[in-house]
């Protein structure tokens, strides 16, 4: 959708050399969200006159000055703007405080011009909610741009803003990096706050971090989030760094028990394994250390347990019962499901998570990063995961997290770098893995890749 824009640092270099003023900047980004989210819907709320009001009474001199930005609208709060978590039940809830991360986004200069589509609670990894609407993806409006954090997907693939925040509890940063052709990193458990809010049983698998059209935007965003909050309850190691070569990199493209993945995504891999060893890195082939089917169920209940409590929360809050259109029908069976379920098997959930943990680090003894696939299947078409139709959810959803949704389990960072395309010319994400607090050691190979073989940054 035209020329390409800088990225976050870029434009807050342009901004810092007087090339640009920060309201030409905001005004910019705010034309652009005017002119193609209509066709998109990535953005769902906005905040246009306060942002100018927010510049013209003069913004913090942090590194990213003047730098616009949006922000997921899934348990992350903007002061003012509807809090909705992609569903009818919070369509209404408008919060009054910013969380943590949105305050030290406005700390760094930045500007918040609104917030993002996303699926109902984030539990498709398509963001079609019944609230909102879909939301298209930028290089073909009848495909998907992945899920939850779609909307965030969308607007940066699409040039709306340079960077935008994202969160993932199962692939929900590195799927749509993935289908929109983005870079999209997920932090170590615990490595970025949700503060105020209590993350609880999530907490080993939810993280907030961002989607970005270059690695350093991301490097620079999360040192940005990832300041501890005093009294935080799940710790992380510290960010170390570590040369990016010579890496022993273990490569996987198929599991010994899950689903096939598609011979362009596997080919993608290949290739980005090849490029990895003409950099000096040595590939090593290795089995994939999981099974996806049985890590998810026997996780499920950390995710499912904390987005069931939010809803029952709620119901105190208005004083009234569920009702039949309060929930999506997929979202109504979870809620039903996870209602029931006994204490005991959120202790097995949490006992799971650990022993899928070292079942899957025992392999960094091996190697320093483990390389598969981002997702099983291509670019899907809006519709396939439709959840007024939980069959078709129980089909295919599970596909789509098949090789993300172990690292949230582990706690482990994880990154989809797009460095493959498909005979669509839809973009491939390949992701990479490392152990825990080994976040630097992703960045600074992403950053070698993309000065290897840069990549379209947005449509």
């Amino acid at each position: 959708m035209g020329c390409q824009p800088p990225d976050a640092i870029g434009l807050a270099e342009l901004i810092r050399k007087r090339e640009l003023s920060p309201r030409e900047a905001v005004e910019d980004a705010i034309a652009r969200i005017e002119k193609h989210n209509p066709s998109l819907n990535a953005v769902i709320a906005t905040r246009f006159e306060e942002a100018l009001a927010d510049v013209d009474a003069g913004l913090p001199d942090g590194p990213l000055h003047g730098v616009p930005v949006l922000i997921k609208d899934l348990n992350m709060d903007v002061a003012g703007l509807p809090s909705s978590r992609g569903s009818r039940l919070f369509a209404d809830h408008v919060p009054e405080c910013d969380s943590e991360l949105v305050a030290r986004y406005k700390r760094a200069g930045m500007v918040v011009l609104g917030t993002t589509n996303s699926p109902e609670f984030g539990l498709n990894a398509s963001t079609e909610p019944q609230l909102h609407g879909p939301t298209g993806n930028p290089r073909d409006l009848t495909r998907s741009p992945g899920g939850s954090s779609g909307g965030s997907g969308a607007a940066v693939a699409a040039g709306l803003v340079p960077v935008a925040h994202a969160s993932d509890g199962g692939g929900s940063i590195r799927i749509p990096a993935s289908m929109n052709g983005l870079f999209g990193l997920k932090p170590s458990r615990g490595r970025v706050t949700p503060a105020p809010a209590p993350s609880t049983l999530s907490g080993p698998s939810s993280v907030h971090h961002a989607l970005t059209t270059t690695v350093r935007d991301s490097a620079l965003l999360l040192d940005i989030g990832s300041v501890r909050v005093a009294g935080t309850a799940i710790g992380v190691p510290a960010l170390t760094s570590r040369p990016p070569r010579p890496l022993r990199i273990g490569l996987t493209t198929a599991f010994t028990d899950g689903p096939e993945t598609d011979p362009e995504v596997v080919a993608a891999v290949e290739d980005a394994a090849h490029l990895c060893a003409s950099l000096g890195h040595i590939v090593v082939p290795v089995d994939a250390p999981w099974a996806p089917g049985a890590a998810s169920a026997q996780t499920a209940p950390l995710m499912g347990v904390t987005f069931t409590t939010a809803v029952q929360d709620r119901l105190a809050e208005l004083g009234r019962d569920l009702r039949e259109d309060d929930l999506e029908p997929f979202t109504h069976l979870l809620f039903e499901h996870y209602s029931s379920l006994p204490a005991t098997e959120l202790s097995r959930a949490l006992s799971a998570a650990q022993r899928i943990g070292w079942q899957v680090g025992a392999g960094f003894d091996q190697y320093d990063v483990l390389l598969t696939p981002t997702l099983a299947r291509r670019v899907p078409a809006l519709g396939l995961l439709d959840t007024t139709r939980p069959a078709t959810i129980y089909e295919h959803g599970s596909v789509f997290s098949a090789w993300t949704s172990v690292f949230n389990a582990t706690g482990m960072p994880a990154m989809s770098v797009p460095l493959g395309t498909d005979s669509d010319g839809l973009p491939i994400g390949v992701q990479f893995a490392a152990d825990l607090g080994q976040e630097r050691l992703l960045l600074a190979l992403a950053a070698q890749l993309e000065e290897a073989a840069p990549w379209t940054r947005t449509v």
